[in-house]
């Protein structure tokens, strides 16, 4: 590592610190030009690959899922910390996998598993498009079986 002010890699770590977001703060000082700088260094960890249903790997792009469940919660009570921790718990079951992979029907299965605890509407909206009803016979059968679950709970 270099000093950005006079490029001196004759560094010394003042303090160092956890961050808030996992990482390890660090102050430096210079021993050339006495400037002191922040460094924040990342524990770097294995990306995880999601498995589509035809074979091909891409990695898990945690945006691209929130906004695919966000659109299934349009104008509903679903907060943005809720998609948050859905992802949360999709990547760090990736994560957890042997290979660091997880398949996108595994995706599927666990965002509609969380989306009908949180708001109905959402998950019939979400499996509406994940699950490519052919007919209204499939959509109404999904709606039958998510009714017939409330009444037993009831």
């Amino acid at each position: 590592m270099k000093c950005p002010y006079c490029g001196s890699e004759n560094l010394k770590v003042i303090d160092s610190r956890a961050a808030e977001d996992g990482s390890i703060r660090r102050r430096r000082e210079c021993a050339v030009c006495r400037k002191r700088f922040t460094t924040y260094e990342k524990i770097e960890s294995m990306p995880v690959f999601v498995v589509k249903k035809d074979n091909t790997r891409e990695p898990f792009d945690r945006d691209k899922l929130i906004d695919r469940i966000s659109r299934s919660t349009y104008k509903r009570p679903v907060s943005a910390e809720a998609l948050s921790a859905i992802a949360d718990e999709i990547e760090q079951y990736g994560q957890g996998s042997p290979r660091h992979e997880i398949s996108s029907s595994e995706i599927g299965e666990m965002v509609m598993s969380r989306l009908k605890d949180i708001d109905e509407v959402s998950y019939v909206r979400f499996a509406s498009v994940y699950r490519e009803f052919k007919d209204v016979n499939s959509f109404m059968q999904e709606l039958t079986d998510l009714m017939n679950k409330n009444r037993l709970e009831s």
